[in-house]
């Protein structure tokens, strides 16, 4: 790379750390082109992003943002799962690496609260953005299911009512 790829690279990571909700930090010595072409494709299927880049620059990139206090985790091999969902680069990131030993996550961030590896597995196992929404509106259909249900149990208590009557006589 020359000099000025890696100031747009640092300029474009710079930015990426600025929007994303959520970055998890992870290694991944060891893993095939096919491996990593499969992990950026789950991730984009989730609405997350894989990138791996050259240390220094992620650092630089992290000058400024709410996740300055990363540059600890960025040694060796490492690459970044960034997403605007708060857990699906999370998701992504623990199931991928209960499938491939060659690949750890290493800690990450919710904006300024730093996580380590434990704290990203379990964020992992909280619901998507999109199941909590599904959720709210099965909240919020269910009484009026319960209401509907309600108001047609007393018509449906005549109708069985007068049936009855009208099979006996």
């Amino acid at each position: 790379m020359d000099r000025a790829q890696k100031q747009e690279m640092v300029t474009t990571l710079n930015k990426v750390f600025n929007q994303a909700e959520v970055v998890v930090v992870t290694q991944n010595a060891g893993l095939t082109v096919a491996q990593v072409t499969e992990l950026r494709r789950q991730m984009k299927a989730a609405g997350a992003s894989f990138k791996v880049a050259k240390n220094r620059l992620v650092c630089l990139a992290l000058e400024g943002t709410p996740y300055a206090s990363l540059k600890s985790l960025f040694k060796g091999p490492t690459g970044i799962a960034y997403a605007n969902d708060p857990v699906a680069a999370a998701k992504v990131a623990v199931e991928f690496a209960k499938k491939n030993e060659k690949f750890l996550v290493v800690g990450g961030a919710m904006g300024e609260t730093v996580l380590n590896a434990e704290g990203v597995k379990a964020l992992a196992t909280l619901p998507s953005l999109d199941e909590l929404r599904g959720k709210i509106i099965g909240l919020l259909n269910a009484p009026a299911t319960k209401v509907a249900g309600v108001v047609q149990a007393p018509a449906g208590q005549l109708a069985r009512l007068l049936n009855a009557y009208a099979t006996k006589g």
